[in-house]
């Protein structure tokens, strides 16, 4: 028996040093948001996004990341092909940082520079922390949106939602141990007000300073009669959506003792 369990635990700990690599790397993309300001293109680019992970590879199938990445997104009113939205005329940037962790999974049995596939698919999906904090510009300053309430909330929202992350991409094994990858993914979030937009325009004596009242209703800017109490702002969805693509470059730290 004592040398059955010594085999045994020997075999245990030679699958775990040949499957459990760990592997680091950065990201350079696009982000875009879908929300009240863009409630109908789920791929329009609005930002750029940038980002650096740790992942465990646990075998050619499985991983976990932690993963941190920087987003801006934004949308404008006055660009849109919408009638509707150009009398609206609202706009909002938006900053987004967000932390995850997240589990992924490869379609083929993949392992840099010493697996049986150079390049594989992939899904994953996980859960999230981001911080975010919409602004928009007015007569050559720009200004934050939450504090002021523009919708006449009791308080103010949020500064961070939980996000679930769920995306596919192709990844590359293009030298030695370094891995080149393409994803996009998509965040399903918490929260209406990535925007600052959300259901219908406030009562403008309930706001809290002039400043507010003039971001809350911005179509007197071009022209057209402000909008009543109750009425349409947003889209009436409970919450934003935003997305982050690009392309990844990693490098895997794989040694032959690993494999053996």
């Amino acid at each position: 028996m004592p040398k059955f369990v010594t085999l045994l635990f020997f075999l245990l700990i030679s699958y775990q040093l040949r499957a459990q690599t760990w592997e680091v790397g950065g990201a350079l993309g696009g982000a875009g948001y879908i929300g009240d300001l863009n409630p109908n293109n789920p791929i329009k680019v609005s930002g750029i996004s940038g980002g650096l992970f740790v992942k465990r590879n646990f075998d050619g199938y499985f991983a976990a990341k932690l993963n941190f990445i920087y987003g801006k997104i934004s949308a404008d009113d006055s660009k849109s092909s919408s009638q509707q939205f150009r009398d609206r005329n609202l706009s909002f940037n938006d900053p987004l940082k967000e932390i995850s962790i997240i589990g992924e999974f490869n379609f083929l049995n993949y392992i840099p520079d010493a697996g049986p596939h150079k390049y594989t698919p992939y899904i994953y999906s996980g859960i999230g922390l981001t911080a975010f904090a919409p602004r928009t510009d007015y007569q050559g300053r720009s200004y934050g949106l939450r504090n002021l309430r523009t919708e006449g909330e009791s308080s103010p929202y949020s500064k961070s939602t939980i996000v679930i992350p769920y995306g596919v991409g192709l990844k590359y094994n293009f030298n030695g141990k370094w891995t080149v990858a393409g994803d996009l993914g998509y965040r399903y979030t918490l929260t209406d007000y990535l925007d600052d937009v959300s259901k219908v325009y406030p009562n403008p004596g309930q706001l809290p300073n002039n400043l507010s009242r003039a971001l809350s209703d911005r179509s007197g800017e071009v022209g057209k009669p402000f909008n009543p109490m109750g009425s349409q702002r947003g889209d009436f969805k409970p919450r934003d959506t935003y997305f982050f693509f690009g392309f990844t470059v990693s490098y895997t730290f794989v040694t032959q003792r690993c494999y053996y």
